[in-house]
């Protein structure tokens, strides 16, 4: 019996759970619903890998996590890499690279049919380098002190009761599933004052590592992306994801509560910022074809300010294109609003509409370039820009 095991690495701060709430949200059942076949078991495997750590380390843990769930035996080996976490795919398939002193890469290599990055910084993202600015810096040693000292962790769960009897007082009124609601459920509550805790560990982890945040500057990545070559028996495909302009995206019930105003104008931000592109490090230029595909697919004009809230649309493109997506950079792995009448479950809630419709048809997707009668993705690769 030739078993198939898919490895979802997630990204930048990426988690596979914190308290109740998952990375990768309905992702796996999707892929194992749509794989299985009498005979030809289907596993999906999501990897921890470190949040803010460099993608060398964050490749050897993915190698790691291989060897331990039983990749070097298996018949068949696919990986999807969201944000960051292609960057961690790529290297770890790129031929020439050597992360342990075995033929583990080697073996992996032979069993690895598919390759799909979503949403990721193949040519960097501008928010990478806002944190390497002093405000950047100051966020990140925020993160630290919380983590790290026991009066720090005592405000996180000072804090987080505090946010649990807020989440609770509106209920009277019937509102008993807004997003404080949710998130007090499946994480607020359960935060504990030690330093093992899950929300701690892995702020722990933030501070420990960075080297993350360097390496996906537009600069750093220039370099990264041309030395990481594709390996020839494998395949590659990206799925593509693009945010609406928000000013144009937003509509009145969008804000209709403190929460969704709230995390709307932190999208605003998130958008603005990525927006700017390096002047020196500039996106690859989609031909007039890939232009008009664009268009079609999200049903607005792209350009080097496009991007999901995170990482800007132009650096995403690499290998086949398996899917062309609006959705924000969460809506993507299952982070977004599916009934309107249920909690809020949208961390950034771009305007984009992006449905459970939606999701299900870009999962689909990926399964059917894992299978082998799946049929060929589109090819639209931007040519490089000039310098």
């Amino acid at each position: 019996m030739s078993e198939r095991i898919v490895y979802l690495v997630p990204g930048f701060f990426g988690f596979t759970s914190l308290g109740a709430m998952s990375y990768f949200r309905g992702v796996a059942e999707i892929l194992e619903s749509e794989l299985s076949r009498p005979g030809r078991p289907v596993r999906v495997v999501p990897c921890a890998t470190q949040p803010t750590g460099s993608i060398r380390r964050r490749a050897e843990r993915l190698l790691q996590i291989v060897r331990e769930t039983g990749g070097l035996d298996a018949g068949e080996l696919h990986f999807v890499g969201h944000s960051t976490g292609g960057l961690d795919v790529r290297l770890l398939l790129s031929p020439g690279i050597r992360l342990r002193e075995d033929d583990s890469e080697d073996r992996i290599i032979r069993r690895t049919k598919t390759a799909i990055t979503v949403s990721t910084p193949h040519c960097g993202t501008p928010l990478a380098s806002f944190f390497l600015t002093a405000q950047g810096q100051r966020a990140l040693e925020a993160l630290a002190i919380l983590a790290t000292s026991r009066p720090g962790r005592g405000v996180v769960w000072a804090g987080a009761q505090i946010f649990s009897l807020v989440a609770g007082l509106d209920d009277w009124a019937g509102r008993t599933d807004t997003f404080l609601d949710v998130l007090s459920r499946n994480l607020l509550r359960r935060l504990t004052l030690k330093a093992g805790d899950p929300m701690f560990a892995f702020l722990e982890e933030v501070k420990s590592d960075q080297g993350l945040i360097i390496q996906l500057t537009p600069e750093a990545m220039d370099l990264i992306h041309a030395a990481l070559p594709d390996h020839p028996g494998i395949r590659y495909g990206c799925v593509i994801t693009a945010a609406p302009p928000p000013m144009h995206a937003y509509a009145l019930r969008d804000l209709m509560t403190p929460e969704k105003a709230v995390f709307a104008s932190i999208f605003v931000a998130l958008h603005t910022l990525v927006g700017r592109q390096s002047s020196q490090y500039p996106y690859p230029v989609p031909s007039a074809t890939q232009r008009a595909l664009l268009v079609q697919r999200l049903g607005f004009e792209v350009g080097p300010g496009t991007n999901d809230g995170i990482v800007p649309t132009l650096s995403q493109f690499h290998g086949d294109v398996v899917d062309i997506v609006r959705a924000d950079h969460l809506d993507v792995v299952g982070q977004f609003e599916v009934d309107r009448a249920k909690p809020l479950d949208d961390w950034l809630p771009s305007g984009a509409r992006f449905s459970r419709e939606d999701f299900e048809a870009v999962w689909k997707k990926v399964a059917a370039v894992m299978s082998a009668d799946g049929p060929a993705p589109r090819r639209a690769r931007p040519r490089p820009a000039s310098s």
